[in-house]
């Protein structure tokens, strides 16, 4: 795993030991910030499910203005740390040991690109995504990454599916503020 382009480009990421952890593979990370292009410059990232924080920190190097990594393991923060020291992202990157629906409860950040990629098996998606709207700004994206065999909703609570892309086995789902993509 590496950082695929930006200010971090080619930097070797680790990941934890074991198989709790399902990195994203190269390819779904290419597909993924290629659709967000545009809109990743000075935005706020959260990387919630964060593993080995990969995701946001390819945001973080392509231009994001900071990142918060979350995730419930111990050793996948440790992983984090680790990343973000190696990127040379201390300032802008800040980790948080919590499962992701106690971190939105007592979350008072506004976020505009969210990460989603939970365990597939735990059936967490669904109930994160409703976790994660109230902190969206107005623009922001959440974007999900599942099995085609996880059916998720066109609309939730005012967020609705921007686009799907189909990478072999994985889906990922982008949601936006339903009024922020009419018209």
């Amino acid at each position: 795993m590496r950082i695929i382009t930006g200010i971090s480009r080619g930097k070797r990421l680790v990941t934890p030991e074991g198989n709790d952890v399902r990195p994203t593979p190269e390819r779904v990370k290419e597909g993924i910030f290629s659709a967000l292009h545009f809109d990743i410059e000075g935005r706020r990232v959260l990387d919630l499910f964060a593993g080995s924080g990969q995701l946001g920190l390819e945001a973080l190097s392509r231009g994001a203005l900071s990142a918060v990594f979350v995730d419930s393991s111990s050793e996948s923060l440790s992983t984090v740390q680790t990343n973000i020291k190696n990127c040379g992202f201390d300032e802008s990157a800040k980790t948080v040991r919590s499962d992701y629906a106690s971190f939105c409860a007592g979350c008072g950040d506004t976020f505009d690109i969210v990460f989603l990629d939970p365990p597939y098996k735990a059936g967490l998606l669904a109930p994160a995504i409703k976790a994660v709207i109230p902190l969206m700004s107005d623009y922001g994206f959440i974007v999900c990454e599942h099995p085609p065999e996880i059916k998720l909703e066109n609309s939730v609570d005012g967020f609705a599916v921007f686009r799907t892309y189909r990478y072999g086995k994985v889906l990922v789902t982008v949601y936006r503020k339903e009024a922020a993509h009419e018209g």
